[in-house]
């Protein structure tokens, strides 16, 4: 195994906000799935579903997000979020803020810029592609699916990267779950987990260029048992 190749994937990954108006082939889509499903899954249960959405049926989501939010319609996203953090949560929340908006040029007064930022990210940052992430109502009620949807989301985006895609994990482009549902074709038997949007980066959008930090290992794990 070449694990030096494995590591440059994952060390040099980014979320990704602006991308290029080119289609990304079905073809390298179906492969980085297949290499994704991969993931672990809880006694290989695999309750994930992938609705890959391209085209018109994207637009149309984009708009009705969009116009639904902005109209003040409360999110209905099928996930239960962790809306108002704090501590140290708070902090690197608030860091990564300052990261893009410092890449961007908006300026903590300029609520009109900060408002197109928002609503890029109803827009699915206008990426060529979305693939949302669903799984199956039917064991709806424990963490165990969510906890594999994370696993194969994340394998996703790496597999996405290897291939010179670029990706970012979006909360906001399925707040309103009925407009997703709807474009989308998504059955009523699966539960709206997150979308991932998805494309060719555009090098020269400044958000790009950042990358957000991460604590040490001091600072997360704890060794029990060993003698060193």
């Amino acid at each position: 195994m070449n694990t030096a190749a494995y590591d440059e994937v994952v060390r040099t990954r980014r979320s990704i906000r602006g991308f290029k108006d080119e289609p990304v082939p079905r073809a390298v889509i179906r492969e980085l799935l297949e290499v994704a499903m991969r993931a672990p899954s809880s006694l290989n249960t695999q309750p994930w579903n992938f609705y890959v959405i391209t085209g018109e049926p994207l637009d149309r989501i984009r708009a009705g997000n969009t116009e639904r939010n902005l109209a003040g319609v409360p999110s209905s996203r099928e996930f239960k979020g962790h809306e108002n953090y704090g501590g140290v949560h708070r902090e690197r929340q608030v860091e990564i803020a300052k990261q893009l908006f410092g890449a961007m040029g908006i300026a903590r007064e300029d609520k009109d810029a900060r408002l197109d930022w928002v609503l890029r990210g109803f827009r699915q940052f206008d990426a060529p592609v979305s693939i949302v992430v669903t799984y199956d109502k039917v064991i709806q009620g424990s963490d165990i699916a969510p906890f594999d949807c994370g696993a194969i989301t994340n394998a996703i985006v790496n597999a996405a990267w290897a291939r010179g895609l670029g990706c970012v994990i979006n909360s906001q482009g399925i707040m309103q779950s009925p407009v997703v549902r709807e474009h989308a074709g998504i059955a009523e038997d699966q539960v709206i987990m997150i979308c991932i949007a998805m494309g060719w980066p555009d090098d020269s959008f400044p958000a790009n260029a950042v990358a957000s930090q991460r604590k040490s290992v001091d600072e997360a794990a704890y060794f029990v048992g060993f003698d060193d």
